[in-house]
C-alpha cells in the first residue's frame, strides 16, 4: 500500500514497484488508506507523512495500536530529527527522506520484505501461523477463524506441548470488561476441535488445557 498526495510522484513509484511485479495499491489521504487495511492485508506499507485526513505518523500509530504489525517504510520530505524518531516509535521500520534515488528505495523495499518474510510465518507440524497478518493455515490451507478462535489457537500453538492455566488463557484471549470465564473458554476450545477434528486439547484437570501431537 502506498500513501502519497503528490499524483505525478505517486504514479513513479507505482510504475516501478509494478515492473518489479509488485501489486500496488495508492491512497491519496491518510483515512481511504485506513478504510483499505479493513478490506485487505497488505504486506508492506509505504507511508507519506504530509496527507490529508490522517497524516502517514498517525495513520501507523493507529494501525499498530490495532495489532498491525505489517512493515512500514516512510517516505517523506521531512528531515528533522522529531519526524524521524516519531516515525520509529510510531512502529516504522525504514525511513526515506525526499528526493530519494529510486534504485535505493526498491532496495529498502526489498530488504525489509526479505526480512518480515523470515519473521512471520512459524510453523508447528501441519499448522504455520503468521503474527503479522494474523492468520494460521491447516495443510497449506487458511483457516476462517474469528478473532477469539484464532487468538486461542495461536496461543497453542506458541505453547505447543505446554499446560496452559486457564486463568492464563482468559487473560489472554477476553479484556477485563469483557469478562472471560471457564464456560466461554470451554466455548471455543469445543469450537476448535469441531473446526479440526484432528486437533487434540487435553483438559488438564484442576489447572487448564494442553495442545498435544
Amino acid at each position: 500500500m502506498l500513501l502519497e498526495d503528490d499524483l505525478l510522484f505517486c504514479e513513479t513509484i507505482v510504475d516501478l514497484l509494478e515492473d518489479e511485479d509488485y501489486k500496488v495499491r495508492y491512497f491519496a489521504n491518510g483515512q481511504d488508506a485506513l478504510d483499505a487495511t479493513f478490506d485487505d492485508k497488505f504486506d508492506l506499507y509505504l507511508l507519506d507523512i504530509n496527507v490529508p485526513l490522517i497524516n502517514g505518523l498517525s495513520l501507523l500509530k493507529e494501525l499498530r495500536e490495532a495489532q498491525d504489525m505489517t512493515p512500514t517504510i516512510f517516505l517523506t520530505s521531512r528531515k528533522d530529527k522529531e519526524s524521524l524518531e516519531e516515525g520509529f516509535l510510531n512502529g516504522g521500520d525504514d525511513y526515506i527522506t525526499k528526493p530519494f534515488d529510486m534504485d535505493e528505495m526498491l532496495l529498502r523495499v526489498k530488504a525489509v520484505l526479505r526480512r518480515s518474510k523470515k519473521e512471520e510465518s512459524k510453523c508447528i507440524g501441519d499448522f504455520c501461523y503468521d503474527e503479522v497478518h494474523k492468520t494460521i493455515r491447516y495443510k497449506k490451507e487458511t483457516l476462517l477463524l474469528s478473532q477469539k478462535e484464532y487468538g486461542l489457537l495461536l496461543l497453542f500453538l506458541k505453547h505447543y506441548n505446554e499446560t496452559l492455566p486457564k486463568e492464563l488463557i482468559i487473560d489472554e484471549l477476553w479484556s477485563s470488561a469483557e469478562g472471560g470465564s471457564d464456560g466461554a473458554l470451554r466455548v471455543y476450545i469445543n469450537r476448535l476441535k469441531q473446526l479440526l477434528p484432528e486437533l487434540s486439547i487435553e483438559n488438564v484437570r484442576g489447572i487448564g488445557y494442553k495442545l498435544v501431537s
